[in-house]
């Protein structure tokens, strides 16, 4: 979680930086962001369709491979240690 909380920040401060030289974000608007999100998700659909198809085990993939793919390895990781906590 620190990764992105320290993205954030660096963003923000970005932001602030760019508002007082009253310069214009190069940075896509959100709905674009959005978008980005749906292709991440989107290359997932076909290898969890082929694993569904040949009755392989589809969720431990999605939770791995795809989570790591659209979160990144950060934060599976993350998940991983909080349920190794919580048992």
């Amino acid at each position: 979680m620190k990764p992105y909380l320290l993205s954030l920040a660096a963003g923000l401060l970005v932001g602030l930086i760019y508002s007082l030289l009253n310069v214009r974000s190069p940075a896509p608007p959100a709905i674009a962001l959005i978008g980005l999100l749906g292709i991440l998700i989107g290359e997932q659909a076909l290898p969890v369709a082929k694993r569904l198809f040949r009755g392989q085990d589809a969720l431990a993939y999605v939770k791995t491979d795809c989570a790591a793919h659209i979160l990144g390895p950060q934060a599976v990781r993350e998940a991983d240690d909080a349920q190794d906590r919580a048992a």
